[in-house]
């Protein structure tokens, strides 16, 4: 179990992941090409909120089927319930306790087309995170 919470604080929870931070990633789907964070996997199950999920906010689009949670007083993203597989989340690894979004690689998936459609290319590049000397 890993501890989150929002950058006010007022939003918190607890999270299994399911593979640790192997499965961070982004996506290129209009919300996240916009948003801009690294995503883990944990099974949709697998967050218990500890103090104010009553400030998380719901913001869903296109098909309405995956469910993007924010935090209604400092705006950030906390998780999602994915469009892909319904039975899994994205948690914002950015909220994760002692974790950090700068990793050396990320791989990027193909948020634009679904499982299902054709043409759907799994991922489609990789981000790579190059900290300048003396930085490291």
């Amino acid at each position: 179990m890993i501890n989150g919470r929002c950058h006010c604080g007022k939003v918190e929870f607890t999270v299994q992941l399911s593979d640790g931070i192997a499965s961070a990633r982004r996506c290129d789907c209009s919300l996240c090409l916009r948003r801009g964070a690294v995503a883990v996997t944990a099974a949709k199950d697998a967050i218990t909120y500890t103090a104010g999920e009553e400030f998380l906010t719901l913001y869903q689009f296109g098909t309405g089927v995956a469910k993007h949670y924010f935090c209604k007083i400092c705006g950030i993203y906390t998780h999602h319930n994915r469009r892909s597989n319904p039975d899994e989340i994205g948690v914002n690894l950015a909220c994760l306790d002692g974790q950090t979004p700068l990793l050396p690689e990320i791989i990027v998936n193909d948020g634009q087309n679904h499982p299902t459609d054709v043409g759907y290319n799994g991922t489609v590049g990789v981000l790579r995170f190059v900290a300048e000397k003396g930085t490291e």
